[in-house]
């Protein structure tokens, strides 16, 4: 057996060297499909590849580069700089002047800043690399306008507990190492409770996978291996550096549930395990307006402050900025009410298109004056306190109440002032 075949972890070894051994991602690789009728062709152009850990990003560029003869380059954006990428460009240039297409794969392109990313934009442009960048984050926050307009982004779904399943069926039946080693579950409850935990990530779930089968000395493995073979793929996935989903799940919790104490010390977690900050503080921005809101207004200002800070300062510093942040956001007063409100407005919009009442309306010509455009509106400053009663929603919906605020920080206040006004409404 070859060194590659003895010594390649399980999730190497696994990946799909043919299309037709890919499971997933249907919507990009069905017939006539965008990556389909690219492999089809063998014609590829520059793509940005966003997705979820594990759900094939990787796989997916190598098979590109197979089926359309390119010579291939595989960078990830934490290690490599822009005097590597220089050096694929100008092998690029020199394939270019021969025929031969060259591809650039760049994981994590989100890693890479403004001046980094503008490196490899001429280079696109003129056709002498083929770039394909793999991201977890939305390219639309993380990657340069002008490259986004020189690529094609390709959204790749999050695996199901099928496509998972499908994988594993696979790998045990073709995987050399496992076949030998008679690796099999006791019962299909341990087999499902690995794809269950994998939450939808193809190579943590062969990771754990690899470590219960070394756990296990006949090959059987019991919901004991897989147990601690999960709280070893922990540690590895944290020095790692992968997205934890667990750990950012618990972080949001701690900081909703305002334990100050837990919010800090599972980012602290994450700051260790090379999580990206501006990720983290992203996260406190939409936390702030979902579940603090109007509790404690000021909260969305500081998020928004200390993700700015965490972009332009950059870690070790900007670890203070985010536990200052964290902190403040797991003290403060609680209230999903704005939240609750948009899903309601939201969910009343959708379906349907009732007619503005016409009083509230724009005139700005004769013919919508006539019509009775803006008729009869009330302006609120001519009159005391600033208010007048007047109805603002369509006829259909016009009792309907979206925003209930609680009585909490400053919604208290809010509150009162709205019974005041609408005394039908808030009770």
């Amino acid at each position: 057996m070859d060194a590659k075949v003895t010594f390649s972890p399980l999730a190497d070894r696994c990946r799909p060297r043919t299309i037709e051994e890919f499971i997933g991602q249907e919507h990009l690789l069905s017939e006539h499909k965008i990556l389909k009728t690219i492999i089809d062709k063998g014609a590829a152009f520059s793509l940005i590849l966003w997705g979820e850990p594990g759900s094939g990003k990787t796989t997916l560029a190598r098979l590109i580069a197979s089926y359309c003869s390119m010579d291939s380059y595989f960078l990830s954006a934490i290690s490599a700089g822009v005097a590597d990428v220089r050096k694929v460009i100008d092998k690029g240039k020199q394939n270019r002047e021969k025929g031969v297409q060259t591809m650039l794969f760049l994981d994590e392109i989100h890693r890479f800043n403004k001046a980094q990313q503008d490196s490899v934009l001429g280079s696109v442009e003129s056709g002498d690399i083929i770039l394909i960048g793999a991201t977890t984050e939305n390219p639309s926050f993380n990657v340069i306008s002008p490259l986004l307009s020189r690529t094609r982004v390709l959204k790749l779904s999050r695996l199901s507990e099928k496509n998972l399943l499908d994988i594993l069926d696979q790998s045990l039946e073709r995987d050399e190492i496992l076949k030998q080693g008679k690796a099999r579950f006791d019962d299909d409850a341990v087999k499902e409770k690995l794809v269950a935990i994998s939450n939808g990530d193809a190579r943590r779930m062969l990771n754990i996978l690899e470590t219960a089968f070394a756990l296990a000395p006949d090959g059987l493995i019991t919901g004991a291996h897989l147990e601690e073979a999960v709280r070893n793929s922990m540690l590895y996935y944290d020095r790692a550096g992968d997205k934890h989903y667990d750990t950012i799940s618990a972080f949001i919790k701690s900081l909703r549930g305002s334990d100050p104490d837990a919010a800090v010390y599972y980012l602290a977690r994450m700051i260790l395990s090379g999580e990206d900050p501006v990720f983290i503080a992203r996260r406190m921005v939409i936390f702030a307006s979902e579940d603090i809101g109007n509790a404690a207004p000021n909260a969305i200002t500081m998020a928004v402050s200390a993700m700015t800070a965490t972009q332009n300062i950059g870690l070790p510093e900007a670890r203070i900025i985010l536990s200052q942040c964290a902190t403040f956001l797991a003290s403060a007063p609680k209230s999903n009410a704005s939240y609750m409100a948009i899903e309601g407005a939201m969910s009343s919009a959708k379906d349907s298109n009732y007619e503005i009442p016409l009083h509230i309306r724009n005139a700005p010509t004769d013919l919508m004056k006539k019509l009775g455009y803006h008729k009869g509106y009330k302006y609120p400053h001519d009159y005391e306190r600033h208010f007048v009663k007047d109805q603002y929603l369509p006829d259909e919906i016009k009792g309907e109440v979206y925003y209930n605020p609680t009585e909490e920080g400053s919604e208290k206040m809010i509150k009162e002032r709205l019974k005041s006004l609408w005394p039908e409404r808030y009770k």
